[in-house]
């Protein structure tokens, strides 16, 4: 009995810290959402606040289906849950293999994805946000380089181009100087004109695309361990909801046996046994 509790409530425990964080993405996407203009970004890949309610509903459904199910003892939620873990854990499988196998294809979409996001830098404030970031972190700019800026129409570099930030790219392509004590959200303006060997004393030159591969290959430990950790974390819930089920099966059939098995006694009373003596007064 005390190893069905420990299966049950650590199940339970699990289900429900995801359930809470995926209350709160839900809850930040959506704030964020109707916190926007109108006439914004509205696709799921390049909308952060679109992505945050996808994800964060999706999660709050599944982790929903295990805490209920857990604690109520309902094989049905339970195998639900099951079943629904046990195919996105399958295709995060499949997912890493296709990149594997297939990584050219994974880096030609993946450029055109933030290839995107930059076209659309201005249009979506949470997706400007993002780019920044990106930029910020990883000291890179634009996608293969600074000059992809010219992709987006502020930042287009031509002479029809009435943009102030014309040739330009995002202050978040600005180095940092140690001496540097108010922000300078000028320093990016007309860095498209410039070579490399001059734009790269003001500007990050390199993209960011080959800058987050660099960092993923030098971090490969730091990857590969949260990625195992998270499958990790994903069977071990697989197997405390299949456990589970299996002790409610068990018990269940533990009753069954025990009412056919008193149903029966209870119908052999009403017969008497064979040959029996009777006194007949």
């Amino acid at each position: 009995m005390r190893g069905y509790r420990t299966i049950k409530y650590t199940l339970f425990i699990f289900c429900y810290f995801f359930w809470v964080v995926s209350a709160v993405l839900t809850a930040v996407g959506i704030y964020a959402k109707i916190a926007k203009e109108k006439d914004v970004v509205d696709t799921l890949t390049l909308d952060p606040a679109l992505l945050l309610i996808v994800v964060g509903s999706v999660m709050f459904l599944i982790t929903f289906l295990g805490c209920f199910g857990a604690l109520r003892n309902a094989t049905c939620l339970l195998k639900t849950f099951l079943g629904i873990l046990a195919t996105v854990l399958l295709l995060q499988i499949a997912a890493g293999v296709v990149g594997y196998l297939f990584t050219d294809m994974v880096m030609e979409r993946t450029e055109r994805l933030m290839m995107k996001a930059i076209v659309r830098y201005r249009e979506d404030q949470d997706l400007e946000n993002a780019i920044d970031f990106i930029q910020k972190k990883f000291q890179c700019c634009g996608v293969e380089g600074y000059k992809d800026w010219s992709q987006n129409v502020y930042f287009n570099c031509s002479d029809t181009n009435p943009s102030l930030e014309a040739c330009g790219v995002p202050f978040s392509c600005c180095i940092h100087q140690q001496n540097q004590t108010v922000l300078n959200t000028m320093c990016g303006y007309g860095m498209q004109q410039l070579e490399e060997k001059s734009a790269v004393q003001d500007v990050f030159t390199v993209g960011c695309l080959e800058k987050i591969v660099w960092w993923a290959k030098n971090n490969l430990l730091l990857v590969a361990g949260l990625t195992g950790g998270l499958l990790l974390l994903e069977v071990c819930m697989i197997c405390l909801a299949a456990a589970q089920i299996s002790r409610i099966k068990r018990v269940q059939r533990k009753k069954e046996d025990d009412a056919q098995r008193g149903n029966s006694e209870r119908k052999e009373s009403y017969w008497y046994p064979a040959f029996a003596d009777f006194d007949d007064e």
